[in-house]
């Protein structure tokens, strides 16, 4: 912020609502404060969003921190604190009608498929989700209500500049504000995903949600949840609350009893999902909005969720109950077998979840986006991404190019994701950050302050390496040297030294996101409208060679993976209209 206003601290984010109904004010004294208030001339949305960003967490020190973490608890109690600091209690929550969600894959798709199912009940919704600390380049998603509805709500939070209380961090800031959104509004029912982990996130401050869910697990984020699968599924089931039903996809033996247990400790009535074909039986199949194989899981868990919390709130219309068999593994009790509704199956066929197994079709270029940034979570791309394909009618003549976009960041573990990749069989792999333009500074959701420009791009230089040495393993690996890993200026095109040999995919790094879809595009996308390249951008021989076999393909296919915000700076690109 400017020094005019340092004494402000603010974010405004537009949220879909109903027209404004009348709210009592808060009462009480607190030393920082949220309200709603009209959007103020010198208060525009940048201004609000580099306000938020001065919350990330410092790359230098956050290393440090991951050295030297405290004690977890602590850090949940923190969350309280802010919670009362802003003005509200833990109490306050259980109106919220909460839905919880945790997992490893697949929450935010059943958290998606949940919410759209109870909104064509009728309900009014909040849906709030963000991405990782180790997905942290762009912005966050921010909290949002049922987008059935409309006009916009716009959030104000200050502390005086005299106030000797700390801030909180970036995302238990987004998690406050969310909880403070869906309170103004009223909501029937707030769907909220977990973070990271479920014992320890910032959501978890929620005493009563109405029912917990647990996606499937897998294993990510190893240096703050535990290196293996039962490790993780203990602090998945740290949402789990006394008296509260929650409901399971099929996990692997051992997790499945680490959450048995977390569950039994507290009573709470754990139950396994069927799968998705018990409910189709003796109906017509069921039609899902999001594609993918992997997606039915995630499914069958929402519509238990959702049949529960209607079933809890004594809603009429909630599914004929049929008969229920045994857990196929003996330690769970299968939850309700059931027919779904109308409602329900409605909401199932009108989710849409932007940046997961989605394509975008233009003419003859079209553009798979799916935000894998799991092995397991790959493993179902690479097979959504090769089905598609498949299903494809072939250009009568003409070549068709398959071209890979991928970043990966954190401690994820890339070369891995990327073997995964091999599967597809590209023409050609470019690699570039999470940042849509060269020079983010007026662009507020692109200011990342937990990595540096540096750290970004000999990251993306290290994925090439990692793709040129997997292709090198499958064909001669003695032949070709690893790339250089010193980045050159900013704006500079980064290439493998040598033409790979003719097994191998040709592989590009780019040094923003919008150079990589020029480059790739061609001109052939008529939405993706971009001034000219730099001068120099395309000079070397492969990104020359490659430039001309793309204008002259019939058909160009382009898998952008890796990481949610790798595609959601592609869709703010590729879709413009989604950012206004």
């Amino acid at each position: 912020m400017r020094g005019a206003r340092s004494h402000l601290r603010a974010v405004l984010f537009p949220v879909a609502v109903s027209p404004p109904r009348a709210t009592p004010r808060v009462a009480g004294r607190r030393a920082w404060s949220a309200r709603p208030a009209p959007q103020e001339p010198g208060m525009e949305y940048q201004d609000a969003v580099r306000a938020l960003n001065t919350l990330q967490t410092n790359a230098n020190y956050l290393e440090q921190a991951k050295r030297q973490r405290g004690d977890p608890q602590t850090q949940l109690e923190a969350m309280k604190l802010h919670l009362a600091q802003s003005g509200l209690q833990v109490e306050d929550l259980d109106q919220l009608n909460i839905i919880h969600v945790t997992g490893t894959k697949g929450k935010g798709s059943t958290c998606a498929f949940t919410e759209r199912i109870l909104r064509n009940y009728g309900l009014k919704t909040g849906f709030f989700r963000y991405a990782s600390g180790s997905e942290s380049m762009g912005s966050p998603s921010a909290p949002s209500s049922s987008p059935s509805t409309s006009g916009t709500s716009i959030i104000v939070w200050r502390r005086p500049s005299s106030s000797h209380v700390s801030m909180p961090s970036y995302f238990r800031f987004l998690t406050l504000m969310a909880f403070h959104v869906f309170l103004q509004e009223k909501v029937d029912l707030a769907v909220v995903e977990v973070g990271i982990g479920g014992t320890y996130d910032s959501t978890n401050i929620i005493r009563k949600p109405v029912v917990c869910g647990v996606s499937s697990l897998g294993i990510d984020h190893t240096s703050l949840l535990g290196d293996t699968m039962e490790k993780i599924a203990w602090q998945k089931g740290g949402i789990f609350k006394r008296g509260v039903p929650a409901f399971t996809a099929l996990q692997p033996d051992g997790p499945l009893a680490v959450l048995k247990e977390r569950a039994e400790q507290i009573s709470c009535p754990l139950y396994l999902c069927p799968p998705l074909e018990a409910l189709e039986e003796g109906g017509p199949p069921l039609t899902l909005g999001l594609e993918g194989e992997h997606q039915r899981s995630n499914a069958a868990l929402a519509l238990q969720l959702a049949r529960c919390w209607l079933q809890q709130k004594d809603h009429q219309g909630i599914g004929e109950l049929r008969a229920s068999g045994p857990s196929p593994l003996g330690q769970l009790p299968l939850a309700p077998v059931f027919q779904p509704t109308s409602h329900m199956r409605l909401g199932l066929q009108g989710t849409e979840w932007l940046g997961r197994t989605q394509v975008l079709r233009r003419g003859s270029l079209t553009w798979y986006l799916d935000g894998a940034h799991t092995c397991s979570s790959m493993q179902a791309c690479t097979r959504w991404f090769r089905q598609a394909l498949h299903r494809l009618e072939r250009p009568s003549r003409g070549s068709e190019v398959c071209v890979l976009l991928f970043n990966s960041t954190g401690d994820r573990d890339a070369a891995a994701l990327l073997k995964l990749l091999q599967s597809c069989q590209f023409d050609y792999a470019v690699f570039c950050p999470n940042l849509t333009e060269v020079s983010p500074m007026d662009n507020a959701d692109q200011q990342n302050f937990t990595v540096t420009l540096d750290q970004v791009l000999l990251r993306c230089l290290e994925h090439q390496q990692h793709w040129s040495r997997l292709h090198e393993e499958q064909a001669s690996p003695d032949l070709w040297d690893t790339p250089s890993l010193e980045p050159a200026g900013p704006e500079s095109l980064l290439l493998a030294p040598r033409p790979p040999h003719t097994h191998s995919t040709s592989s590009l790094v780019f040094s923003c996101i919008s150079h990589a879809l020029q480059w790739i595009s061609q001109g052939r996308d008529p939405v993706l409208q971009m001034p000219s390249p730099p001068q120099g951008l395309l000079a070397h021989p492969v990104a020359d060679s490659g430039a001309r076999v793309l204008r002259e393909a019939a058909a160009i296919h382009v898998l952008v993976t890796g990481s949610l915000h790798l595609v959601g700076g592609a869709l703010k690109l590729l879709e413009p209209s989604l950012s206004q």
